[in-house]
């Protein structure tokens, strides 16, 4: 991650914000969302039930049911399905199967990090129109790329809701989501970050490529390109079949360590904002990685192609880790090896250190301070 790739025209950087995404506009909606929602917290008394306040900012939300903890979620998948109908388009191969992993990876990825079970994911699948079910062979992997993510997690698929709106979705177009429901049960699993101090340990968890982050970037990036969706990013390897990669599923992970009894004090699936997702705990704690993941090839010809230095590329993509775990130091190495054995690579990446807030990534000289993540 040193200089920009030397494109064939001398294009000019790439940033996230020209794609279209500004968090900074973004972001201050999502704040202000999450204050007035914490007014409406008192309407749980009426159940018998209170909420976590602290899960307020937090990737899922967490109530107080008495013996165990709901969490819940609600996640859209984006972008991606623009480019697996374009690739069906080039190529004629459905990759609608990967696509709902994708979708159920954004909610049951959010919500394990506050420590929470799966049980139940619903379907929320807009069409522009009645004709897109016409397609019987891309609604078929559809539906069992659906109920495959949902057994590899050992959810329930509940059911769901299949909108025809046209006019409010485009023509041919797709937008898919998923809510999951969980339960933290014994209370002990819950993480969101009580226990999270210095001298804890910094699990990275690989990735499989750019899951479902980033994608208004890389459809950007391919109409830069000569030959768009099929440049070969590594040898055999197109661009767009590399995008397509199905996001990993972390809940196996979670629950492997709660089985082996490996506490988590906190965790962070990266999606949005990159690395930068390591400093979402309010703690004023500091954060040193001193072990990079690999960076799968998409991603390094995406940052290179886009022109992006280490620093842009780090807080804008997962750059190879999908996932954070932060343990006791002493369970470091059992967390990773307790990964590894459920087919995710790990490295025991980094530590948690007294503050200032910052993260410190080492190996390439990057520093992000604690201004550069604001979701709460």
């Amino acid at each position: 991650m040193t200089e920009p790739l030397s494109s064939a025209a001398a294009h000019a950087p790439l940033s996230y914000e020209q794609a279209g995404v500004r968090y900074d506009l973004i972001d201050p909606l999502k704040v202000a969302a999450q204050r007035a929602a914490a007014a409406t917290a008192t309407q749980l008394s009426a159940h018998g039930m209170t909420e976590v306040s602290a899960s307020r900012g937090e990737s899922a939300y967490v109530v107080d049911a008495g013996p165990f903890y709901l969490a819940s979620i609600v996640e859209c998948l984006g972008s991606k399905a623009l480019v697996a109908d374009e690739m069906r388009r080039l190529t004629g191969r459905s990759h609608y199967a990967a696509i709902a992993q994708d979708t159920i990876a954004m909610a049951v990825n959010d919500l394990v990090t506050v420590g929470a079970t799966p049980l139940v994911v619903q379907a929320y699948w807009a069409a522009g129109g009645s004709d897109w079910f016409a397609d019987a062979e891309r609604a078929h992997e559809l539906v069992r790329g659906w109920q495959a993510a949902c057994e590899r997690c050992s959810v329930a698929w509940g059911g769901g809701e299949t909108p025809a709106l046209a006019g409010i979705v485009e023509a041919g177009r797709i937008d898919l989501a998923a809510a999951c429901t969980g339960i933290v049960r014994p209370k002990s699993r819950l993480s969101l970050g009580d226990a999270l101090g210095p001298g804890d340990a910094i699990v990275l968890l690989a990735s499989s490529g750019i899951h479902a982050n980033g994608l208004s970037l890389a459809r950007r990036l391919a109409e830069r390109l000569p030959q768009g969706y099929l440049t070969e990013v590594a040898p055999g390897l197109l661009y767009g079949e590399a995008l397509l990669a199905p996001t990993l599923l972390y809940a196996p992970v979670t629950e492997a360590l709660a089985a082996a009894g490996v506490p988590v004090h906190y965790a962070a699936n990266t999606t949005g904002h990159g690395w930068r997702k390591l400093l979402r705990h309010p703690k004023p704690l500091g954060y040193r990685v001193h072990t990079l993941p690999p960076v799968p090839p998409v991603l390094e010809f995406i940052a290179r192609a886009a022109g992006h230095h280490a620093a842009e590329a780090y807080g804008t993509l997962n750059m190879g880790a999908g996932f954070a775990l932060f343990v006791p130091g002493h369970e470091a190495e059992r967390c990773a090896a307790v990964a590894r054995a459920t087919g995710v690579a790990a490295w025991v990446a980094g530590r948690v250190e007294p503050g200032p807030k910052r993260l410190v990534i080492e190996p390439l000289d990057v520093v992000y301070e604690a201004d550069a993540l604001a979701l709460r």
